[in-house]
């Protein structure tokens, strides 16, 4: 049994916990776009052939898979076709399951979704991303889940220069009922993770999300203040900053996965949360951003409600991308 079968088998076939639901309803429209063109691909083609792969080629990258990423399953799957003999369209596309789990599950750092906490001590989360990506909604959110589980957590405001960020943030930290660290507006950022710190121990914190400026700026600039923080960080709470997540906004599409690299380059980016995966049509980033950076996605935003943040699930992504309800069921 291939893998396309057993997930659908494992999520099809029996009655589905509201995560799962979660990912059917949230990946709604990527399904729409993406399964609905591999099966009618599939549909039109008796037996595979050069044409064939040429345009599930084309499907590929049009959903966010990545060009290289695309290119390269396309061969693998063409060199299987030829070993195996496999002819049928609905065995390709039962192989290119396989192959998409199997590229996402080796490639790059151990999938681990859940923040690990210091064995004593406040644990630190620095959170990075560009402006407009749904940072400051994320931050609530995953403060929300971490609250729910019984966690203190507080915020720190270091984003000082985006007109808004800190008062944004403090509507939700009154909305979550959880502390919050902030300064004057155009403080040093540093100056903000210093004072959080500080309090975080003193208050006896499990868990504090630094927030951080979003605004477009020079590599340099930015590594010169994330650095800052970092060392401030790390002085007063041994180990910290101990989890580093960048924000993607799937909606961006390539373009997201063009910040993710250049954040790489200067933060110890541990994970991503991407954003918005439920208002896009373009699923695959899930696959290219693990595929071009190694890093795994950490949680995904499948919806508007603070329960909508779920911790990414491969099995799940890959169900609700191909197999969700009323779609190649």
């Amino acid at each position: 049994m291939g893998l396309f079968s057993f997930i659908k088998n494992m999520f099809g076939n029996k009655p589905k916990d509201e995560s799962t639901k979660t990912y059917e309803q949230g990946l709604s429209k990527s399904r729409k776009a993406f399964a609905s063109r591999l099966d009618a691909l599939s549909k039109r083609y008796g037996k595979v052939n050069a044409e064939y792969f040429e345009e599930l080629e084309e499907i590929l990258i049009e959903a966010d898979v990545g060009v290289e990423l695309s290119i390269r399953l396309c061969e693998q799957l063409i060199e299987k076709s030829r070993k195996e003999g496999l002819t049928d369209p609905k065995e390709i596309n039962d192989a290119l399951v396989d192959l998409m789990f199997v590229d996402y599950a080796t490639k790059g750092a151990s999938i681990v979704n859940s923040i690990s906490f210091a064995s004593s001590g406040p644990t630190v989360l620095l959170v990075v991303g560009v402006n407009g990506v749904g940072k400051t909604t994320s931050i609530a959110k995953l403060a929300y889940r971490y609250k729910k589980q019984g966690k203190k957590v507080m915020l720190a405001a270091g984003d000082t220069f985006r007109a808004g960020a800190v008062e944004q943030l403090k509507v939700w930290a009154s909305r979550l009922d959880i502390p919050i660290v902030y300064g004057k507006p155009e403080s040093d950022p540093a100056s903000v993770a210093f004072d959080a710190a500080k309090k975080a121990k003193e208050e006896g914190i499990d868990l504090l999300i630094v927030d951080t400026a979003g605004r477009q700026q020079t590599k340099s600039n930015l590594m010169q203040e994330l650095g800052k923080i970092t060392r401030v960080l790390g002085k007063e709470i041994e180990g910290a900053p101990h989890e580093c997540f960048l924000i993607i906004d799937a909606t961006t599409g390539q373009n997201g996965v063009l910040q993710a690299r250049s954040f790489k380059e200067v933060a110890p980016v541990s994970g991503i949360v991407v954003t918005k995966m439920d208002g896009t049509s373009k699923g695959g980033i899930i696959l290219s951003i693990r595929d071009e950076l190694g890093v795994p996605v950490r949680y995904i935003g499948l919806g508007e409600r603070m329960e909508d943040l779920e911790e990414f699930d491969l099995d799940k992504y890959l169900y609700g991308l191909l197999l969700g309800e009323g779609e190649n069921g």
